[in-house]
């Protein structure tokens, strides 16, 4: 039974991967991380004693907090947190209970722990389908609040050098295509971010982004309202950011709408 301060792995689970995630809090011992490097997607670690003078950066309108089992130390954080007018809550069971039950979690030694929070990605400009999936898988599975940087592509690797960024979809970049997968293959794969509904959405990804439209009948979709939009924005940065909710949209079609069909009602 799910207590009042608490959430249950079933609620979090349908949270995840969508525009309002909540905030999630991994406050885990050094010695519980360490024997177990992975993260519930989109979380952060925070140690438990630094929450008091991290509380001008936890700005949600909801948070989750995580610890080993769900026992004393996340049930603390959230309390502490609430008395600072700060809507939180435990993970029942914590992350043991969430591994047991084979829920999807991402590598913490694949990126610099800078880059799990708050970091900086760079590419090249004008984007129309990897540039922007790449973005999306970022911002709602691993950094909430990853920034992206969109330049000519002959600056890319120096910007990324100089701005200690990390460089994606361009060839000699830390993630990039590779015939036959796409960039977002690349990356969900480095990750280790394993779900069905994500495996969907690569397969429509990569046929869009490779040319390949006749292996998935999606992909004639993505790639018209992909060059609508690169037609509507001369920001890349807006461009980016309103493409996200097309990829919000795709990933809840693939997670909850694959049944769906729609068409004209017979009488």
């Amino acid at each position: 039974m799910v207590s009042f301060a608490e959430i249950s792995f079933a609620q979090l689970f349908k949270q995840i991967g969508l525009q309002d995630t909540p905030q999630i809090l991994d406050v885990r011992l050094d010695e519980d991380f360490e024997t177990d490097a992975f993260l519930i997607p989109s979380s952060y670690r925070l140690p438990y004693t630094e929450v008091e003078k991290s509380l001008d950066h936890i700005q949600s309108s909801k948070v989750i907090v995580v610890c080993h089992e769900g026992l004393k130390l996340s049930h603390g954080v959230a309390a502490e947190l609430r008395s600072n007018m700060i809507d939180a809550v435990a993970l029942a069971g914590g992350f043991v209970e969430w591994r047991r039950l084979q829920l999807p979690v991402i590598s913490a030694s694949v990126l610099p722990p800078k880059q799990y929070r708050n970091g900086l990605w760079v590419t090249r400009h004008r984007p129309k389908i990897d540039r922007i999936a790449c973005p999306w898988l970022v911002r709602r599975f691993v950094d909430r609040r990853a920034r992206f940087l969109y330049v000519p592509p002959a600056h890319v690797l120096d910007v990324a050098a100089r701005f200690e960024a990390i460089s994606f979809d361009i060839h000699g970049g830390e993630f990039f295509d590779q015939d036959p997968f796409s960039s977002f293959d690349m990356l969900l794969d480095k990750i280790g971010l394993k779900h069905p509904a994500l495996t969907k959405m690569a397969g429509v990804i990569r046929a869009t982004d490779s040319g390949r439209l006749q292996d998935a009948p999606e992909a004639a979709g993505l790639l018209a309202f992909s060059v609508g939009l690169s037609k509507l924005h001369r920001s890349d940065t807006a461009q980016m950011e309103a493409g996200l909710k097309l990829y919000d949209a795709l990933y809840l079609w693939a997670r909850d709408g694959l049944k769906e069909t729609h068409g004209w009602p017979h009488e």
